[in-house]
């Protein structure tokens, strides 16, 4: 087997303070332990370590008395750095991953590639102001985060969808199988999955 992608990192900032470790390789059922301070962030990121099968610890110690802004995006720049870090060169990678969840009576498409060209195109609407104590306008500051640090091309489309819990938790599911298929090692690709050579 390959060695274990992983990465662990820090950063600090007068805005936030975060750990995360994560392990795209996890040697038995994944796991997840996260604070971040916004509870409902903490459960969209059990369901990408669950439906990634990715181990994610993440701390985070943010200006939450300001709102969630900071948080929120600065998660996902160390999210998609710490991604980008595990994958290193991507040698043997699928580099594309897709998938439709249907959460009840909501419906959700994502699409990626690692391809290290960022892009973000996220196409739903939240009826709503909050989620619990996250702020549904942050989603998209998330995914947005997620795909300038990681290098990745990212299509969040929500075909279908009434209750804003039930989008939330499909981008999410969704997002973290398109992710898993996306970082699988297919044993027919021999170094980079680019008719160029290298992906960045």
């Amino acid at each position: 087997m390959a060695d274990r992608r992983s990465c662990e990192m820090e950063r600090n900032t007068n805005e936030t303070k975060i750990r995360l470790f994560l392990d795209l390789d996890p040697a038995g059922a994944a796991g997840c332990q996260v604070d971040t301070g916004i509870g409902f962030l903490d459960h969209m990121f059990t369901h990408v370590s669950k439906h990634g099968f990715m181990d994610i610890r993440l701390e985070c110690d943010g200006d939450l008395e300001i709102d969630t802004h900071h948080t929120v995006e600065d998660i996902g720049i160390v999210f998609g750095k710490c991604l980008a870090k595990a994958l290193g060169p991507k040698a043997g990678i699928v580099r594309y991953g897709s998938s439709i969840i249907p959460m009840d009576e909501a419906l959700v498409l994502c699409a990626i590639d690692l391809s290290g060209r960022p892009y973000l195109n996220f196409d739903a609407t939240f009826t709503t102001a909050r989620l619990g104590d996250m702020d549904t306008e942050m989603f998209l500051e998330f995914f947005r985060a997620v795909a300038v640090a990681a290098g990745m091309n990212l299509h969040i489309k929500v075909l279908e969808g009434a209750n804003n819990h039930h989008i939330a938790e499909g981008i999410f599911k969704a997002f973290a199988r398109a992710l898993d298929q996306a970082v699988r090692l297919d044993p027919r690709v021999a170094g980079s999955p680019s008719t160029k050579g290298m992906l960045e």
